[in-house]
């Protein structure tokens, strides 16, 4: 086997251990449940390390009495445009009877098999983001993007983490939000965001799976949203007012109505302003003792 790929190295040291498996819990690649793997018989392996040299995802941990180490058990990879899965032990079938003993049934062993041989048979090209969204949004619109994540197995997958880049086109901002699970899809709330043209990405926070997309939001301008005049509204405005509607095939009725109307005559308002030749009442005082003065200065000298 270590001469045949490139994928994994086994030590050979011609003696062999069993291990017990462990189920690593942030395996994300299809969904594992139903299983009670720490009640599984162990597994006859090689005693060493396995050396893996291409990316790849561990599902079960080799444990060996009650002690979790970082050798893999089972994991599942990619290379070279194909799906791998490398089991590195044997006697997998004591796993199937456990379960018959554990659960009076095969269904979990086996839906868990199923779900192995369906990863490493599927080569479609599908979308494991798939959004919906709107081109357009008015401006008072509720502009709500949703999305689905699916594993690599293509199950819904409710405990992602996904979030939005947003960018704004007009003037190059970004923003990141994240999206939050409701009703089975993964949804963002962008209301009140300014109106303009934007491109998102939506994107998962621990895996390498993007999704994107752009819409534009209008400006909302309430007058342009009514192009024609409601009469009857108006007339109701008219009538409760004590006023009357016209056309504009009644311009000289209206004009005729206003000016024969008591209400709308012409009133002429005028206001007076008395104002006394002199404000200041100190400085005509003055004035007036300074003169007295001077006439009593030419009386006494005889000038008068």
């Amino acid at each position: 086997m270590n001469q045949t790929q490139d994928y994994f190295k086994q030590t050979i040291t011609n003696q062999t251990e069993n291990y017990q498996p462990s189920l690593n819990r942030n395996y994300g690649t299809f969904i594992v449940e139903n299983l009670d793997f720490n009640s599984f018989p162990p597994l006859k392996s090689e005693f060493g390390a396995l050396q893996m040299l291409v990316p790849h995802e561990t599902l079960l941990y080799k444990s060996v009495n009650g002690i979790i180490t970082d050798d893999v058990l089972l994991a599942t990879l990619e290379a070279d445009a194909t799906k791998h899965a490398i089991l590195n032990g044997e006697d997998i079938w004591r796993w199937r009877a456990q379960t018959f003993l554990n659960t009076n049934s095969f269904n979990g062993f086996d839906e868990f098999i199923n779900k192995l041989v369906q990863y490493l048979s599927s080569n479609k090209k599908r979308k494991r983001i798939n959004i919906d969204y709107k081109s357009f949004y008015n401006g008072n619109d509720d502009v709500i993007i949703s999305a689905q994540y699916f594993n690599k197995n293509f199950e819904f997958d409710n405990s992602a983490s996904l979030s939005i880049v947003l960018k704004n086109k007009d003037d190059d901002s970004i923003r990141e939000i994240p999206l939050l699970l409701n009703n089975g899809n993964y949804t963002v709330d962008l209301s009140g965001v300014n109106a303009g043209l934007y491109d998102f990405t939506i994107k998962h926070n621990s895996e390498s799976v993007t999704a994107s997309g752009s819409f534009q939001i209008l400006e909302y301008n309430v007058e342009q949203q009514f192009l024609n005049a409601d009469i009857t509204k108006l007339k109701t405005i008219a009538e409760t007012s004590s006023g009357s509607a016209y056309f504009p095939s009644q311009i000289d009725e209206m004009i005729s109505a206003l000016i024969s109307d008591n209400r709308y005559k012409t009133i002429q308002k005028g206001t007076k302003n008395i104002v006394p030749l002199i404000d200041w009442k100190y400085l005509l005082g003055l004035i007036a003792l300074s003169l007295f003065i001077e006439w009593f200065i030419r009386k006494y000298n005889g000038l008068i």
